[in-house]
C-alpha cells in the first residue's frame, strides 16, 4: 500500500451544481496549476497536456450521479497516478476532496510539496468556482 494524504475544501456553493461546474477535463486548468500553463487536448479517450515534468496524458472518469471526479494521470514512465477526487454535500455547499497517494521513491519533501501544491490548487478551485 501507498501512503495517502486527503485535503479538502468547502465551497459555498451546493454541491451538484458545483460538480456540473467543474467535472468536465477543460475546466481543470483553470484551477490545477499543473495544467494551467499547458493547452489540455482531447486525443482519443484521454487528454494530453504539457505537465511539470514533460508530456502526460490524462484519463478521467465520466460524468457521474456521484461526484465522483477520479483521474489517472500517464506521465509517460510507465507508471499511471491515480489521482481520486470527490464533490460531496456539506450542509447547503459542498466539500471537494483530493487524494494524493506517495509514489514509490518520492522523498518525504517532494510528497509534502505535492500535498501543498494540491492544497493550493483546491484553494484555487474554491476561489473560482464560488468560494
Amino acid at each position: 500500500m501507498l501512503d495517502a494524504r486527503t485535503v479538502s475544501v468547502s465551497v459555498n456553493r451546493p454541491w451538484r451544481e458545483l460538480y456540473e461546474a467543474i467535472w468536465r477535463p477543460e475546466c481543470f486548468p483553470r484551477w490545477a496549476s499543473g495544467l494551467s500553463r499547458s493547452t489540455l487536448q482531447p486525443e482519443g479517450d484521454a487528454w494530453t497536456a504539457q505537465g511539470p515534468e514533460g508530456p502526460v496524458r490524462i484519463h478521467f472518469t465520466g460524468h457521474n450521479a456521484f461526484g465522483v471526479m477520479d483521474h489517472f494521470v500517464d506521465t509517460g514512465d510507465g507508471s499511471v497516478i491515480h489521482v481520486p477526487m470527490r464533490v460531496v454535500p456539506n450542509g447547503a455547499g459542498a466539500e471537494v476532496m483530493l487524494t494524493l497517494f506517495r509514489q514509490p521513491g518520492m522523498t518525504d519533501e517532494q510528497f509534502e510539496a505535492d500535498f501543498a501544491w494540491m492544497r493550493r490548487d483546491l484553494q484555487a478551485l474554491r476561489d473560482w468556482a464560488g468560494g
